[in-house]
This record gives C-alpha cells, structure tokens and sequence, in this order.
C-alpha cells in the first residue's frame, strides 16, 4: 500500500501507546496478508502462522463485528493487506481497518442496467487498485487508499442474462474475469482487461461455435447460442507456466439433456487458458450432457503429489473431490465427500431423486491444500432433490432451467481430509449445516471452516477433532481467513445470508473478526453499523425500495424479475394475494421458506416488497 496508508499506521501505534503493542511484538509474530481471495494465486488457502494453534484455539474471542447490511446474499470472500480488510456485497465494496472493524471508506455502485442476480464474491486487489464485478455486468476499478472509481466498463450484458459474481484474477497488469448466468441461457466467456483503463485483451467463448475447438459437441448446433457455461466464482493461477485455470458451469437449459445432444464443452469443466492470449491449452470435463445441474462452480487447487508430480485438485457440485495431472493430463482420482445417488435416467415430467441436488455437493468454495499435514480439505454440502424435466423456452435474459426441483428438508455438511497421492480419506466432519464457506488449513495444526447454521470451526488437521466451534451470528458462506497485524493472529469471517443455499432465516450481513484473548491490540471494539445502501423509509409501501429489498432478501430463491428458481414463480401473484394477504404471506411463510420477519425484514421492508410483487 502507499506510503500514506503506512504513515498512518505509525502515528496509530503512537497514539495507542506501546502497552497495546508489547506482550503482541514480543512474540515477534511479522505481520501477515491474506492477499487474494484464496489467500495464494495457486488456490491453496494456507497460512504459516501458528500463533492459534491446537493448545489454545478454545481462547478465541470475538475483537470485533461490523454489519454490512440489512439482508441478503452475502458469499464474499476476504482480502487482508496492510491491515485492511476489503470485502464486497452486492453493490458495496468496503475497507476496513482489520483489527477493528471500523470503516476507512465504503464504495457504493448504482446499477445502471436491470440485475440479473444480486450477488458478488469479493474483489481482487493490485497495483492500488480493487477491481470487481456488478449485477449489471460493469467492471470496476477503485483506488484501494480512498475508495474512488478510477474506470467503470461495461464488460457484459444484462439484458441477456449476463452478471459478474466472480472475483476476479490479477496477473502480470491485466484482470481476468467471466460472465456468469449460465442458467439464464448465456453463452459464456472468460475476458482478459488491462488494469489501467480496462482494455478488453481477449476472450475466450467457454461455449464454441463454428470453426471453434469443441464446438462439434454440441450436435443441435443452435442450442450453443444459449449453452450457458457460465463462471460464477474466481479463478486458479500457475505462475511459473502462466497458466489461468477456469471452472466453468453447467449447460443450459439444465435438465433437459436431450434438447442439446453430445458433450457439451467446456461446460462441467475445468478449462486451462494462457493466461497471456487467451488460448486453450486444455481441459478436464468432469460430466458431459449434465442433466442434474452438477457443475464445477469452485476453483481448484495447485499442488505437488509426493513424487513431485504437478497436480490439481477440483470440487463438483457433482460431490466430488477430483485430482488430475497437469503434465499427462490424466485423472489420479475421484473421491465421494458427500451423499452420492446418481439416477438411472435424465429428468423426466415425474421427476428423479438424486444426491447431490442442484445445491449440493462441492459449491463455490473448493479444496485448500494443507501443506503441514500434506493433505486436502474440502467442504461439501449433503443435499437431495427430486428434479422434473420441462419444456425448453429459451427468451434472452429469462431463466430457463425448463424444469424444477424441490430440496429435501433434510440437509448437512461435510469436511472431508483426503490423501492427495491417492484420494484416499483421511477423515470427515459430519456438519449440522451445509458446508459452504471456504476452508483454511494454518501452520497451527488447525483447519478453519464455517456452516450455513452459523457455525466458526476450527478443527485438529490431523484428525478432524473439533478444538472450537462458536455461533458467528449468521450463515457462513464466503471466506473464513487469518492473517497477523500488529504481533496478533486475527480470524475473519463473512457471516449471514439469504440466498439459494441457505435454509431458514441466515442472519444480517456482517463481518466478524476473532483473536486470542489478550493478544488483541486494545480492548475489543464493536464498530458502529455502516450505514445500509438504503435508508429505511416509513408510511406507505414504497415500491422502488420494494424492488431494491426483493433484490436481496427474495431472488436468490424467487428468480430476478420473480420468475421462479429454487423458489416457486411469482409472476401473476396478485391474482391470487391481494397486498393484505401477500404481506401476512411474507410474513408468515410456509417451512420451506426462509422467515425473515421478524428480524432481516421489518414491518416496512415487508409492506415495500408486497407492494412490488403486486406489480408482477
């Protein structure tokens, strides 16, 4: 960071007196970063510090917490650098101060376009500059020390169903993103900008056409158009080869196979791309013709196996883990690490009961490589559905899954540890709640991971003892991260969320940051609230800011524009509600909703958001 930004940092540690400081520094603990949203460009997640370890982890005590916003979807992950924490919602992307939660600057986005899905997994940070993507599909770059836009692109289209979820990948003065929305019938691509004014470099279609390589597999060569392939998390680099490594998502429409005969690629795949061009240099697909929605949404993971043979390790929504060499390019292994029941046939209008169901399995946070205990760690969610078949009705910018499915009541989680020569399991944690957020193996002997019910854990690496586990006051479904500051180990985590994998109320978007008692510098602070992207009116149904809570409490489940996705259709709604009944309805909702009133929504957000649907 700046000189500015390291100034400041002396003139804090005078102000505080060096009694905060001492017992911290005699440690000589240096400080660490957690610089990219895997911590290192390989994807590997782990840290060297030891500071929280297996003989003290059950000392750890909240520093402080920050609430982001008021509801929503809130899957972002972490960067520490220089002791400031960035992270991102939907709109907003904020720094804070890592020790304290107190804000140094919150940038706030206008759509400037109609949203496809209100989501966004935090920023990528070089050369000054945080850069991230939009609902609406811009690009963004902003100055890291103030929080101004230095350029704004639009770099997609939304109004074919196109949005940036992805955190994007930092390489050699370019920033390298993909469009998501592979479910709203896209075609996707991977872009490469220039970090200085966003210059588009190349692209690269992750569904071919014409003269393009794979573009044979795709045998009713029109459904390419709409093949979806979206990528909707972040991205792997090899440094030494200049390779970028893409997970790329499901075909579209999902569950109706025989619509788009053949294999489909580079859908369900792990796609490798020159990180310089653009150009393929190979791939892995793991499911060709999906029927079930079973994709890879989580990047991988570099490594070397014990003989020293390059690998990389991936997680599917299929349930997963799988390890293929990159020098012969052929698969090691393919190990279960949740419920696995394949059906017999592809969806049809009666419906197939399969595990993992479309929210299940590996989702957008894969396998960190513990390298103390040399293994692999990764979350996965253990979630059944019955999915149906549909007729394929393909409008630019609708969702189209021609089909549906209707989860299990019944779902958990899994943390499995898995010999990386051989796949092999070392062992598992059977969580209350999907296994969501990312994990992180530490020098300490300790893998940190989080649940969707709320859950921090820390589990022993070498067995998956659980050594701490505390409520964090909300879902866990972005980064769970450490990092050193100022002599001190900190644990951070993104806690509640209302989206499509969450159950039951998540919890307010909220940032929350541990440490070991009595090694916090100072006493701990709880930071004010940052002020909400709107403002919280009174009187009578306001439908703008109606429109604006339905974008963060309800499309996760209900579809953008109300069309329906892992949540009915609620288009026409109000020949069935009138405004009366459809606010007792969101107020109390059926069991398989999430309820949010009282406590995400309030008797206001609840008249705003009845009055918008009454327009659908």
């Amino acid at each position: 960071m700046s000189g500015l930004w390291a100034l400041r940092g002396c003139l804090l540690g005078s102000l505080i007196g060096t009694s905060a400081f001492n017992g911290a520094a005699a440690a000589g603990l240096p400080d660490a970063d957690w610089p990219a949203y895997n911590n290192t460009v390989n994807g590997q997640r782990y840290a060297e510090l030891d500071q929280i370890n297996t003989t003290n982890v059950d000392q750890l005590k909240e520093v402080c917490r920050l609430q982001v916003d008021d509801a929503g979807t809130f899957q972002a992950g972490l960067v520490a650098l220089d002791g400031t924490l960035y992270f991102t919602n939907a709109h907003d992307t904020l720094a804070v101060d890592a020790r304290t939660c107190a804000v140094r600057w919150r940038h706030h986005y206008q759509p400037q376009q109609a949203e496809v899905f209100q989501v966004n997994r935090g920023v990528a940070y070089a050369n000054g500059k945080v850069f991230r993507g939009t609902p609406d599909a811009r690009l963004l770059a902003i100055d890291a020390a103030t929080g101004k836009t230095l350029w704004q692109h639009q770099a997609g289209d939304s109004v074919q169903g196109e949005f940036f979820s992805a955190v994007p990948a930092a390489w050699q003065g370019t920033i390298i993103l993909g469009t998501a929305g592979g479910d709203w019938g896209i075609r996707g691509r991977v872009m490469a900008f220039d970090q200085n004014d966003g210059r588009e470099l190349w692209r690269f279609y992750t569904i071919p056409r014409g003269k393009e390589v794979g573009a044979e597999t795709w045998k009713n060569v029109g459904s390419a158009r709409y093949g979806g392939g979206g990528s909707w998390t972040t991205y792997t680099l090899d440094m030494a080869s200049g390779d970028v490594f893409v997970p790329v998502g499901n075909p579209a429409p999902d569950f109706v196979p025989s619509h788009r005969p053949g294999e489909n690629l580079f859908t369900n795949s792990l796609v490798v791309l020159d990180a310089r061009t653009g150009a393929l240099k190979w791939w892995h697909q793991m499911e060709s013709n999906d029927g079930l929605d079973l994709d890879l949404g989580a990047a991988p993971a570099l490594y070397w196996d014990s003989l020293g043979e390059a690998m990389v390790a991936f997680g599917s929504k299929d349930g997963h883990l799988y390890a293929v060499n990159r020098e012969t390019r052929k698969r090691v292994f393919k190990t279960a690490v949740t419920t696995v029941k394949k059906p017999a046939t592809a969806p049809t209008r009666e419906g197939v009961y399969t595990c993992p169901g479309p929210l299940g399995g590996v989702e957008w946070n894969g396998p960190a490589y513990d390298a103390k205990t040399k293994q692999l760690v990764v979350g996965a969610v253990d979630w059944c559905a019955h999915i149906k078949s549909d007729d394929v009705a393909y409008q630019p910018g609708k969702f189209m899954v021609a089909g549906g499915w209707q989860m299990d009541e019944q779902r958990s989680g899994w943390i499995s540890a898995v010999d990386p020569d051989t796949g092999k399991l070392r062992w598992q944690y059977h969580a209350s709640g999907p296994v969501v957020a990312g994990l992180t193996p530490t020098a300490g002997g300790l893998t940190f991971a989080g649940d969707l019910d709320g859950n921090l854990l820390a589990l022993d690496s070498a067995t998956g003892e659980v050594r701490y586990k505390q409520s964090a006051g909300g879902a866990l479904a972005g980064g769970v991260i450490t990092y050193a500051a100022g002599g001190t180990q900190y644990v951070a985590v993104t806690a509640g969320n209302v989206s499509r994998a969450s159950f039951g109320d998540g919890g307010k978007p909220t940032l929350v940051v541990y440490a070991l008692a009595g090694e916090a510098a100072g006493a701990p602070v709880a930071a004010a609230a940052a002020a909400p992207s709107g403002t919280t009116p009174s009187g009578a149904p306001d439908l703008i800011r109606g429109k604006a809570r339905f974008g963060q409490s309800c499309a996760g489940c209900h579809g953008a524009q109300g069309e329906g996705a892992v949540g009915p259709t609620l288009v026409g709604l109000s020949k069935r509600l009138d405004l009366a009944a459809t606010i007792q309805w969101i107020k109390n909702p059926s069991a398989k909703m999430p309820r949010l009133y009282p406590g995400s929504l309030s008797d206001q957000d609840v008249a705003d958001i009845a009055a918008y649907l009454q327009t659908f």
